[in-house]
């Protein structure tokens, strides 16, 4: 089994980035975000357990997501996956860890796709949304043929409050710390790469492809 944690702030690219890898090690993404939803969805055990939680505004606790990752694991990622956007915190690395130790896995390698935080701040509040399917651009690196309007269906766009410079900052005051403890949880146990994550797609998939054999530590 194969587990590969994906690691990176808000806009450094890990939607984009985990597939490519996924595909090269032909084993499923495993999305918190996704697993959750669809956790709930199904009304399996988990999925209302953390549903209780997440209905009262409060933090799913850390063993109750790795369960959900983990049964996701033996049910569907039999020869492992890629993790996207869990762990966030080292707790939650800890607590991975140990669960997956208990059947004898690991996680084998952490993968951190480095963007500056002002590299990210400017990548999110240029993004754009169609306002009336969805569709997303971003005014920097890939924007609409024709200004503030959808190539596909011709309606504005428009900049959600979430992705207004002030909005993007807060949040990443809140997200980065305990992605950096993230990272060196992963760092100290030897097995982070990290990767330079403001070239073009296809030289971070690469770069990240190549990290996945490279002996040489972070």
């Amino acid at each position: 089994m194969s587990i590969i944690v994906l690691l990176g702030a808000p806009g450094a690219g890990k939607g984009t980035q985990a597939p490519t890898l996924a595909n090269h090690l032909d084993v499923p993404v495993l999305a918190s975000g996704d697993l959750l939803r669809a956790a709930v969805a199904a009304g399996t055990p988990l999925g209302l357990e953390a549903d209780r939680y997440m209905s009262r505004g409060q933090l799913i606790p850390d063993d109750t997501i790795v369960k959900i990752f983990l049964d996701q694991l033996r049910s569907r990622a039999r020869n492992g996956a890629v993790l996207d956007g869990f762990p966030r915190t080292r707790a939650q690395a800890e607590a991975l860890d140990r669960a997956l130790a208990e059947h004898g896995d690991k996680v084998d390698r952490a993968l951190y796709i480095a963007v500056p935080l002002d590299d990210l701040v400017v990548r999110m509040a240029s993004r754009r949304i169609c306002e009336a399917n969805g569709h997303v651009y971003n005014v920097a690196t890939n924007p609409p043929q024709t200004p503030n309007q959808c190539d596909i269906d011709g309606s504005p766009l428009i900049q959600r409050p979430d992705d207004e410079e002030a909005t993007v900052r807060a949040r990443m005051a809140q997200q980065v710390p305990p992605l950096e403890d993230v990272a060196e949880h992963y760092r100290s146990a030897g097995i982070l790469r990290t990767v330079e994550g403001r070239q073009s797609i296809e030289g971070v998939s690469g770069d990240l492809i190549a990290a996945l054999e490279d002996g040489a530590p972070a």
